[in-house]
């Protein structure tokens, strides 16, 4: 009789325990889900000092960001890329992102012909009129 109390009180101690294979499986699938859905910051890959303005506009979300550093040289995904190239690079990354917003970053001591050809070139790959332009808010 005692023998089968203590075969019964194993069995009933291995039902006790805990089974966490569902609870890991939910919170990998939320991990996933997260990092797919997720907006990544984009970054120029250069470090640029912004022109300080009053009338900032906030331009939310991001979806191509194109930066011209102090020396005229335009980064594109943190790769220098010629004038040429540009609207190459625009007509790419729209297939991959069509409705994210175009903003281009321009150094203080950047020459205005780049950033002005640049804008042509926007203008024509994109039809974008107004260019927003990445600046300092006072």
């Amino acid at each position: 009789m005692a023998r089968r109390k203590r075969i019964l009180a194993s069995d009933s101690s291995a039902e006790d325990d805990v089974n966490l294979t569902p609870m890991l499986d939910v919170v990998f699938i939320l991990l996933i889900f997260f990092i797919v859905t997720a907006q990544f910051i984009k970054e120029p890959g250069v470090d640029i000092s912004r022109t300080d303005v009053e009338n900032a506009e906030r331009q939310n979300p991001l979806g191509i960001l194109i930066a011209i550093d102090e020396e005229s040289d335009i980064y594109i995904d943190k790769e220098v890329v010629t004038l040429q190239e540009v609207g190459f690079r625009i007509r790419e990354l729209r297939e991959d992102n069509p409705k994210g917003r175009l903003v281009v970053q321009a150094d203080e001591d950047s020459d205005a012909g780049v950033l002005i050809s640049l804008m042509e070139i926007i203008y024509n790959e994109d039809g974008l009129t107004a260019v927003p332009v990445s600046v300092e808010k006072e």
